[in-house]
């Protein structure tokens, strides 16, 4: 279990370490752009080249407004190297640096993406085992995913790290306090890209909104409210986050998942956890620890600083390929 130094226990300092602190060389890549069925892509991001072996293939999903440069995917691109898998990002629509073709973008429930990505490995790497990562909101969307798919996943096991599992709870809980700077940080890109959207598309008729309403937006719930809800068929943010949240498709998850959190995460309170009360297969394994911060889980000390996390996810995922 995750122990922080007293030097790192606070929950701001665990969020904000890597971002702001740690470096590390830029591994090397190879891109492959996923055609999708409706006209769009991804951009997906192989450590260093696509494997030409049957070595197990971890597939990583990034969180809210991530990519490539996030420091947990490049620290964790490397770790799983050294214990013999291979690993590709899959960015979210226009997280690759690149605009994506549609109107819409990417939200915490599509689902939709991944499968089709993770299908597509499954049946050009059909000796090679399939993992999975996701990241925030990428772990709530991953999550989310594996309830659907229940038995006909073709994943054999998963990790999910600091999800929002309860949308409606994040989205209030990152609009309290020093959250709100999180909030600002995260809202920033995502409404330069929705106003790059209005240069290319008829916004204003898909939602039924003026540009400038995009620019006074002022939490991720408005934003939610006014772009991501109407652009993906939801009635309202409180319908999106009402039938994406992942606790209730928890019940339903059939392969060896672990879904790592910290009680002191910044982004939400302890209520996204579910309770006594809320189904939860038995194929899942908790790793709560009382300090993490947001996508944290920094060890050692500031000067001397270890990252629990990644080596956490590669011996697992080691566990389950014995």
């Amino acid at each position: 279990m995750f122990k922080a130094n007293f030097t790192l226990k606070n929950r701001h300092l665990q969020t904000l370490y890597a971002p702001l602190f740690r470096k590390q060389a830029t591994p090397q890549v190879e891109l492959e752009r996923f055609e999708l069925d409706d006209g769009d892509f991804v951009d997906c991001y192989w450590h260093k080249q696509k494997p030409n072996d049957n070595r197990p293939i971890v597939i990583l999903f990034h969180g809210l407004a991530g990519s490539f440069n996030s420091p947990y995917i490049q620290g964790v691109m490397r770790v799983l190297e050294t214990k013999g898998f291979a690993s590709v990002l899959m960015h979210f629509r226009g997280c690759s640096g690149k605009e994506n073709r549609l109107p819409r973008s990417y939200h915490s429930g599509d689902t939709a993406d991944a499968k089709a990505w993770i299908g597509y490995l499954h049946k050009n790497y059909p000796n090679s085992p399939l993992y999975a990562v996701g990241y925030s909101i990428g772990g709530n969307m991953l999550l989310k995913l594996l309830g659907e798919e229940g038995k006909e996943t073709p994943l054999k096991s998963a990790v999910s790290v600091s999800a929002p599992m309860d949308l409606a709870i994040t989205a209030k809980a990152i609009n309290r306090g020093f959250s709100k700077l999180y909030q600002q940080h995260l809202l920033k890109p995502l409404k330069i890209e929705v106003l790059k959207k209005f240069k290319k598309f008829d916004m204003k008729s898909l939602l039924n909104i003026e540009q400038n309403s995009v620019k006074e937006i002022k939490t991720i719930e408005e934003f939610d409210e006014l772009y991501t809800a109407p652009i993906n068929g939801y009635t309202s943010a409180e319908d999106y986050y009402k039938k994406c949240s992942a606790k209730q498709f928890l019940k339903d998850i059939t392969i060896p998942t672990l879904i790592i959190h910290a009680l002191d995460d910044p982004f939400m309170t302890e209520e996204i956890l579910p309770s006594q009360e809320d189904k939860v297969s038995k194929t899942i394994e908790f790793k709560l620890s009382k300090n993490g911060g947001h996508v944290g889980f920094v060890g050692g000390s500031c000067l001397k600083p270890n990252y629990w996390l990644e080596e956490t996810i590669a011996d697992y995922f080691s566990q389950k390929t014995l």
